[in-house]
Order: C-alpha cells, then structure tokens, then sequence
C-alpha cells in the first residue's frame, strides 16, 4: 500500500503540475493571463486531468466500490463523490455546460489525498512494526549437531525437541531450550527489554531470538514452532493489535456518523448556495469542498495508530498486553494487589542477623561455622546461610562427614570440631531452652531461626528472612506517587508478612490468605468500591488474578501463556507494574488528544468549507480543504509515534531506577 501510493503520487505530481499551470483560472489568480496558450490547451489540460483522475484516483474509487458493497460508506465514498463530482463537472463545461472549468482543482485535490494516504500507510506501517521486529528476530537456519559432533546447517522447520544445536559467538539463539555446554552472556533485550546481557552456564534456559555473546554454547532443544517464547508473544501481539478497546468503538462510531453528516451537510450546502442565487459552479464548489474536508481519516486512525504504538512497545520491553480493552481500564485502578513469594520478593531464604550466643565466638565465626556444614546441603536454608556468608565476603570451611538429620537438620565435622546447624524444636527436644532477647525479636519479626552448635554447646542463632526485591521498593514508591494504594496477599504467616509491610512501605497487609480464599479476597477488596490490579505469578494466583479488575502475571519467562492474566510481565521486576499502569495512562490521554483534535478540527473545518464565513472573507477551496484534512491526519499520526519515542524514553529511565512520576 505504501509504494502504491508512493508510485501514484510521484506519477501524479508533474501531470498535476502541467495541468494548474494550463488552468486559464490559476493563469488570471497570478496575474499572467495567456501565459500558457496554444490551440487545443483546454483538451490538453482534460487529457491529463484525465489520466490523473483514473490513475491517480482509482485507490478511491475501488475504496468506493468497497464500501457500498459492504453497504456502509465512509471516507472513500467521500473522497470518490469530491472527485467524481468535480471531475465530471469540469468536462461538463469543457462541453458547453455554462460555468467554470476547475480541473487543476480535481487533480490538486487527488495529489493531495494521494500524498496524505502515502503518509498514513506509513505511520500504520510503522506503528504496526512489531510483528515485523518479532519475526525478523528469529534466524532462518540453525546448526545442528549430529553423532560424534559433527554439524549441519538446517532450516528451522526441521528442528524437533530433544536436538542439540551449537549457537557460536555473535549467532542468535535458533529455538528455546537448555544449555549443555559452555558459558557465556546473551542479549535478550529485544524480548524483555532487559539491557544488560544474561550470563549463561550449563543449566539455564535460553530463548529464541536471543543474541548469543562472546562464547560458544551447546543448546538442547525443548521447544519449537508454535510453543516458544517468540512465537507465543507474537501470537499474544496479534491478539492485542486484533482487540479493540472502547475508546476505539467510540472513535469508529463517530467517523461512521461524521460520513453521513458530511453527505448530508455536503448535499444541504449545495442546494442552499442554489436556492441563494449563486452561481452553480460556485455551489458545486461548497459541496465538494465540504465533502473532502470531512473526510473523517484522522478520527478513524486517531485510536488505532495509538493502539498500534503502544503495543509495539510494550512488546519490545517484555509487557505482553493480552486484553486491549483491560489495559484501557488500567488507567483508572485505585489499588494493586501483590502475591509475596517470588513477586515482591525473591522466594530464597537469605541471612538477616547472626545472633552470637557463645561468649568466645563472633558473628563472622558463627556464620562461618554454618557455611562450611551448609555446602554439602541443597536444602533452601542451607543455600539461604551460603548466600549469607557470601554477601558478607565469609569464605566457607570444608567439611566432613556431612550428615542429615531428618526433620532436625544437619550435622559434619569442620576443622576437627562437630558442627550442627538445627531447628529450634531440635534444641526443645533435647531438653536445652534458649532465653535471649536477640532470638526472641528475630522470631516475633516472622524470620526463620537455626541455631549452631558447636561439639555439643549452642554457640550462636542464624536468622533468615526472604530476600525483599531491591526493585519492590522503587515500585511501590512509585505506584503511590501515582495516588495508587498498594497492598500484598499472602498465605504466609502474619509477622512474616507484617515485616515485608513493613520493610516495603505498604498500606496494608493481609496475610495467612489460603491458595482459595485469595479471589474472595480480591472480591471483598473490590467491595469496598476500589478498581484493583492483582500481581502474581499467573499460576497459583490463577484464580485471583481472574476475580481483579486487571490480571498481571509478573516474572512469566519463557512461559508466556498466562491464561488468567490480561498482562503478561516477562521479567521478575516489580517495576514493570508501574510501567504498565504508567502507559496505560499515557496511552489513553494520547487517544484522548487525537480524538479532541479530529473531533474538533471537523467542528470547526465543516462550517467553513460549506461557506459560512464567506462575509469575513475566508473561504476554503477544495484543494485547500483537502491540504487541512490530510494535515489533521500528519498531527494524529506524529502524535500517536511521540508516545513510542516518549515511553521507550520513560521506560529506559525507569529502569534506571530514576524517579518517574507522572504520566505525559
């Protein structure tokens, strides 16, 4: 569409130009009467307005052909009836019919449109990038490995899971899958928006599309076709571009109605300059003239090139809008509810103090102790101690003779001493009862407390607590600088939950919220007349995440179909929530300025093509009024392309972690 009507124009633009300076009517507005005269100018100047109107006008008047088939007549019924009717007037005269020819009108008019319509092909074309950008992500061959190492190069369709395929430095990723082999960092910033590379070893997973970094790494495949990462986002963009919202209905109802207004006002103005006394040449003018200024393509695009923006970028930075219509609503949440475990924090344990109750031992000694019997477990509070002494910079004794004590904890020599690390109901048992402030503050404050013996003595108290998000915080700061209440469910234990309340800032906590009261939660929240948003992670919160005004399942991966949720957030960021619901909004003002100006341009536009302004001397011809209505179209389309530009600008900062308040 786009070079059609890049093609029509430019073979449009000198014929047009041959024909305004041939005008007997343009040659008198400049003052050069007979400046271009020869025998036969007139059929000249028909011959190629001619050519002009059936090559140049023909995309409007199949647009026509269209329409009335479909029985609903819109803009290219509009277009088609101005250049029709001046059209067939204009060779009306040339034939004797009393009047004023105005071909040049005709043709400046077609140029115009045709120069309008190559714009507006391109701003859709741009803005509608996204499923181009996804497709072209993925390689057209990948190199497998076969028996003994060697390799083939082999089109992707032939690729199954359970193949092993080799991604050489700089190559891109061919399908998902598992690394085998070899480390290495990867870019996936075109998938989740995610700028720094992802360092890749044996174990973790990769996606297709992915740009594989300095190393060379052995993949194995477990997805391919229809169930990878790219192919479900791409499948989810469809859906979300496809989707209408509101907003859109609204904007498509008002074009539909502004064709018949501009039919019928086109056919009143025509009849009533008659019944005037004007000329009918003049007549005809207004007629054409309020026809092709009423040409409601700024009000038809004035939502979807939005629509089409936004989900391009919500595309490239991991935010998968599932649902049009429930994204629109997002503008209006009161309230966000977020899941605990592995949403506003980590879902690892991690050490919070170190509690010495051995005069002769440090905190540093304790922990240290506990490391060098926790490297021989996979138990989480073993890895949660590791992660402890790791982050104080506490290097991890060996040990020896490691052993479980199922139910109790664990038990193994270390630097010839017996160490334990074990529960607090391990010491009741063996009859040994720990009074100390210290343990007894960790314990109300919700955390997880082992202690450490040492051959036989309690030495010293390890407190563990699940790692709050370093971006939790950011988020719910900024979600209530956006005047939103935020609020955590969990089906943890009180203190427990009361804490990372407390730690995080939030306006309230409901805790020991079993798996199936949580939509009854989110009903009773909703009863109280507050919109909510629900955050989990699109499984266990399955249930409420359908019950809430707005479903978004965070950190979903390469597991993009959430069913429950409206929203899917790629990564494990908290943040992306505010990006969101910050879009959202800036996506619905931007939806709320184009239709304004459409709207409003054509308030003002209509009344004066039909020449009511005429005794103040302003009067649009119809090569004018065609100008302003492809102008009004140029302002809709560079407004919907500033929300990518400001938003990918908003979005980039945010995850910068620089404060960002309010929407634009």
């Amino acid at each position: 569409m786009v070079a059609d009507f890049q093609r029509r124009f430019w073979i449009c633009l000198p014929l047009t130009v041959a024909v305004v300076l041939l005008s007997e009517h343009i040659q008198m507005l400049v003052g050069l009467p007979g400046l271009i005269d020869f025998p036969g100018a007139r059929l000249v100047e028909a011959l190629l307005a001619s050519i002009v109107f059936f090559y140049g006008g023909w995309p409007f008047l199949a647009g026509l052909l269209g329409e009335l088939r479909r029985g609903k007549p819109a803009m290219m019924t509009l277009v088609s009836l101005a250049i029709v009717s001046a059209y067939v007037y204009s060779l009306a005269v040339l034939l004797g019919l009393p009047g004023e020819v105005f071909f040049w009108e005709t043709v400046t008019l077609i140029l115009v449109m045709l120069l309008g319509h190559w714009i507006e092909a391109k701003s859709v074309l741009g803005a509608s990038g996204a499923l181009q950008a996804l497709v072209r992500l993925m390689p057209s061959t990948a190199t497998r490995l076969g028996p003994g190492g060697a390799t083939e190069e082999v089109p992707l369709s032939e690729l199954r899971a359970g193949d092993a395929v080799l991604v050489r430095p700089g190559a891109k990723v061919p399908v998902d899958g598992s690394v085998t082999e070899g480390r290495s960092s990867v870019d996936e910033s075109m998938l989740t928006g995610e700028s720094k590379p992802v360092e890749k070893s044996p174990g973790a997973r990769v996606v297709g599309g992915s740009v594989n970094g300095e190393g060379a790494l052995t993949v194995a495949i477990d997805r391919t076709g229809g169930e990878t990462y790219l192919s479900q986002v791409i499948t989810l963009v469809e859906r979300a571009q496809a989707s209408r919202s509101r907003t859109q209905d609204l904007a498509n109802r008002a074009a539909g109605v502004l064709t018949w207004v501009a039919i019928v006002v086109g056919g009143g103005t025509f009849v009533a300059w008659l019944v005037l006394g004007a000329p009918l040449a003049f007549a005809l003018e207004r007629m054409v003239t309020v026809m092709v200024i009423s040409c409601p393509h700024a009000l038809g695009l004035a939502v979807p090139l939005v629509v089409a923006v936004s989900t391009e970028l919500t595309a490239r930075n991991g935010l998968l809008v599932r649902d049009r219509a429930a994204f629109e609503r997002a503008r209006g949440l009161q309230a966000v509810v977020f899941d605990k475990t592995g949403t506003l924090t980590e879902g690892a344990f991690s050490v919070a103090a170190v509690v010495p109750l051995d005069a002769g031992l440090g905190e540093a000694e304790v922990l240290r102790l506990a490391a060098g019997l926790e490297a021989q477990s996979e138990h989480p509070i073993a890895k949660g101690v590791l992660r402890g002494a790791a982050e104080r910079g506490i290097a991890s004794p060996a040990a020896a003779d490691f052993r479980n004590l199922p139910g109790e904890g664990a038990r193994a020599t270390v630097e010839g001493r017996e160490v334990e690390v074990v529960s607090p109901g391990t010491l009741r048992r063996r009859g040994i009862e720990v009074k100390d402030q210290r343990v007894a503050a960790e314990q109300a404050a919700g955390r997880t407390v082992v202690f450490v013996t040492l051959d036989g003595t309690v030495a010293g108290a390890v407190a563990l607590a699940d790692v709050v998000r370093p971006e939790s915080r950011e988020a719910i700061r900024q979600l209530q600088a956006l005047d939103l209440r935020c609020m955590m469910l969990t089906g943890d234990a009180r203190p427990v939950a009361e804490q990372v309340g407390r730690e995080l800032g939030l306006d309230e906590v409901r805790a020991e919220v079993l798996p199936h009261q949580k939509s009854e939660t989110v009903q009773a929240i909703q009863a109280t007349g507050l919109s909510v948003a629900m955050v989990g992670d699109g499984v266990n919160d399955a249930p409420a995440l359908a019950q809430s005004d707005l479903g978004i399942a965070i950190g979903a991966g390469t597991d993009v179909a959430a069913e429950a949720a409206d929203i899917v957030l790629v990564r494990n960021d908290p943040r992306d929530v505010v990006a969101i619901l910050a879009l959202a909004r800036a996506t619905y003002n931007r939806m709320a300025q184009n239709l304004a100006w459409a709207t409003g341009y054509n308030v003002i536009a209509i009344p004066l093509a039909a020449g009511v302004a005429m005794p103040w001397g302003v009067l649009l011809s119809p090569a004018l009024g065609a100008a302003l209505m492809s102008l009004s179209t140029v302002v809709v389309a560079v407004n919907a392309r500033l929300l990518g530009r400001q938003g990918a600008r908003r979005l980039a900062a945010l995850r910068r972690e620089v404060a960002w308040s309010q929407p634009g």
